[in-house]
């Protein structure tokens, strides 16, 4: 059995499935019962959000530690899926060391969906919202349309190395000029209508879930830290609208 390999393929899989947005208990239990099924004698496994730390001990008392730094996040609950359909299957007939790190990269290396789906689709959901929290229709027309030009802000940031709580502000930033500028120009009625259908884009949804669950689940250091980053996400939101809204001769505050 090469121990430093299958070390390697669970930090792999443990980190992947973080980026993608499972929970903390998610991940170390995954660890633990694939380690089982390669009949590693003693798995030791911490995780938090942002690091994981794994050793692994064969029948001869060697171990094999190894850390792995998680850095950014991007929400995929099919790739979730198919992580953990991969660690059943593993656990149900293991494969070759070989044949588990080339089905993780596999998953790791399919594409998201085409740029213009994405667009489509945050222009459907700003849409929507905007109808559901009482905008009229040409309302709607806007904010689907900022919609559209926020997830292409959101493209470009992810291509630098821009940190989350910048990123989020001038998201924030951008949609809520947008929003105001529409309404000032007369295309828009309700600037707040537009901005919150479009807000609903960045609010942290599944980091706050999760951390909730984590703290349930007895991870309350990882639970807190999740919850401190989603209130943070939330604080960088507001104040790229506060901004905007300054800029615009305190519109709305």
């Amino acid at each position: 059995m090469e121990y430093g390999k299958l070390l390697d393929c669970l930090l792999t899989l443990g980190e992947q499935m973080l980026i993608c947005g499972a929970e903390i208990s998610r991940v170390e239990d995954t660890i633990g019962r694939i380690s089982d099924t390669y009949n590693v004698e003693k798995t030791d496994v911490f995780v938090i959000t942002s690091v994981m730390f794994l050793t692994l001990t064969d029948g001869e008392s060697n171990t094999f530690s190894g850390t792995r730094r998680v850095s950014k996040y991007n929400t995929n609950l099919d790739k979730l899926h198919k992580y953990n359909d991969l660690s059943r299957q593993l656990c149900a007939e293991p494969a070759s060391v070989e044949e588990f790190e080339q089905r993780i990269e596999e998953i790791k290396s399919e594409k998201p969906y085409p740029l213009p789906v994405q667009c489509l689709v945050c222009a459907m959901i700003s849409a929507s919202f905007t109808l559901f929290f009482g905008g009229g229709f040409r309302d709607a027309a806007v904010s689907a349309v900022i919609g559209i030009i926020l997830k292409l802000v959101i493209f470009a940031q992810s291509k630098t190395k821009v940190n989350m709580v910048f990123s989020n502000v001038i998201s924030s930033a951008v949609l809520s000029a947008l929003a105001l500028l529409a309404v000032k120009s007369g295309i828009g009625q309700e600037a707040s209508k537009i901005i919150i259908g479009n807000i609903m884009i960045l609010i942290p949804g599944v980091g706050l879930t999760n951390s909730i669950r984590d703290i349930i689940s007895g991870d309350i250091i990882s639970g807190m830290l999740r919850l401190f980053e989603a209130v943070i996400v939330s604080l960088a939101i507001a104040a790229g609208y506060i901004l905007m809204a300054v800029v615009f001769g305190g519109v709305g505050i």
